[in-house]
């Protein structure tokens, strides 16, 4: 499990987010997926495996107030929060 932790650690140290091959500046089908079953805004979701990704943004922006990112490398978690700080102080 370390050398996995380690290997993601890894992609989100030295990769940008929109330098991997995964990468959407805006995930259409995965809000269409969620549109699709007309959730409550204070509907519990989580993004796993969200890395840094746009869904946790994309769902706040919606207005989504229970929103949750899980993922294996501390590093994505960080770039996420720094993300969000700077947005919150714009």
């Amino acid at each position: 499990m370390s050398n996995l932790k380690q290997h993601w650690d890894t992609v989100f140290t030295t990769k940008q987010e929109n330098e991997v091959s995964w990468f959407q500046s805006y995930p259409k089908t995965s809000i269409a997926f969620i549109e699709l079953f007309n959730l409550p805004l204070d509907a519990h979701i989580i993004d796993v495996g969200g890395g840094d990704s746009t869904f946790i943004d994309a769902l706040l922006n919606k207005g989504y107030t229970h929103v949750f990112l899980l993922d294996i490398s501390a590093q994505a978690i960080e770039r996420t929060k720094k993300g969000w700080v700077i947005e919150q102080k714009m």
